[in-house]
C-alpha cells in the first residue's frame, strides 16, 4: 500500500497547484521583489561611476580590499552554516539547528561590525552622505544592504528562541518574555546605531568632540545591553524541556535560509561592482 501513497510533505505546509509551499512560494515573490530594488540601487551607482562628478572621491584611496573582503568570506560563511542548520532541521536535529543558528548570527554580527568600522573611517576621510554623489550612492547602496543583514539577524535570533518553545503550554510564557526582551533590545541597539551612523554621515567636518561624546555614550549603552540579552539567550540554551520544534518547523527554517542565502549573493554583486571593479 505504501508503494501507492502519494509524496509526503516534508514541510508539514499546504501546498499550491505548483506543489511548492505556500511560505517558500510567498517567500521567493518578496526576493524577486527585493531583487529589482537592489538592481535599481546598483544600476544608479554603475551610471554615476561611469559619469563621475568634478572633484568627486577616489574610491582607490579610501578602498581597503582586505577589510571588505574579510568581510565577504565571513558572511560566506554564514551562508554555510544557514544551509546547515536547515538540513539539521529538516532532519529533526534541534540541537544542531540551534547551534549553526547561533553560528550565523555571530557571523552576520562580525559582518555588520565590519561595515560599520568601514563606514566610521570613510566618514572620518571626508566621504559623506552629501559630499559628493559617490558618497550618496555607495551609502544607500551598501547602508540598505546593511540594513537587509541587520533584520535577517533580528529573524535569526526569533528563530532561536522560537525552537526553545515548551510543549507544555504553561511555560510558554518563558519563550514569550524572552522574545520581547530580545526585540526590544535588538531595536533599541539598531535605532541608536542608525542614528549615529546618520549624524556622522551628514557632518561634512567629520567627526567632531560632540560626535565623539555621544559615539561612546551610545556605544556603552549598546554594549550593556547586547551583553544582557546574550545573557539571556544563554540561560535560554540551558533549559531541558522538552519543546514544540521539530521537523515540522522545517519549511520555517528554509524560507529563513532563503532570505539569507538572498542577502549574501546580492553582496557578492555589490562586492565585485562597487569594490572589484575599481581596481581594474
Amino acid at each position: 500500500m505504501s508503494a501507492h501513497a502519494g509524496p509526503i510533505d516534508h514541510h508539514h505546509d499546504h501546498t499550491t497547484s505548483t506543489g511548492i509551499p505556500n511560505k517558500k512560494l510567498f517567500m521567493w515573490a518578496f526576493l524577486a521583489s527585493d531583487c529589482m530594488f537592489f538592481g535599481a540601487l546598483i544600476s544608479t551607482h554603475v551610471i554615476y561611476r561611469l559619469h563621475p562628478t568634478p572633484d568627486g572621491t577616489d574610491p582607490l584611496k579610501i578602498f581597503s580590499l582586505e577589510l571588505t573582503s574579510f568581510s565577504t568570506f565571513i558572511l560566506l560563511m554564514s551562508s554555510l552554516l544557514m544551509a546547515l542548520a536547515v538540513g539539521a532541521c529538516q532532519k529533526g536535529k534541534v540541537e544542531a539547528t540551534r547551534k549553526m543558528i547561533l553560528g550565523t548570527i555571530f557571523f552576520g554580527l562580525v559582518f555588520l561590525g565590519c561595515q560599520v568600522y568601514e563606514f566610521a573611517h570613510f566618514m572620518h576621510l571626508g566621504l559623506t552622505l552629501s559630499s559628493d554623489m559617490f558618497g550618496s550612492t555607495f551609502y544607500t547602496l551598501t547602508g540598505t544592504h546593511g540594513v537587509h543583514v541587520a533584520i535577517g539577524i533580528l529573524w535569526l535570533v526569533f528563530m532561536y528562541i522560537r525552537t526553545f518553545k515548551p510543549a507544555d503550554a504553561s511555560k510558554a510564557w518563558i519563550v514569550r518574555a524572552v522574545a520581547q526582551f530580545s526585540a526590544f533590545t535588538i531595536a533599541t541597539v539598531t535605532i541608536m546605531i542608525i542614528m549615529l551612523a546618520v549624524t556622522h554621515a551628514g557632518n561634512e567636518q567629520g567627526y567632531n568632540i560632540a560626535a565623539i561624546g555621544a559615539g561612546l555614550q551610545h556605544s556603552l549603552i549598546a554594549c550593556i545591553a547586547f551583553v544582557a540579552s546574550c545573557a539571556v539567550l544563554v540561560v535560554l540554551a540551558r533549559s531541558t524541556w522538552a519543546v514544540d520544534f521539530g521537523e515540522a518547523n522545517a519549511i520555517d527554517v528554509e524560507g529563513m535560509g532563503l532570505y539569507w542565502h538572498f542577502v549574501d549573493i546580492v553582496w557578492i554583486v555589490i562586492f565585485t561592482v562597487v569594490y572589484l571593479l575599481e581596481y581594474l
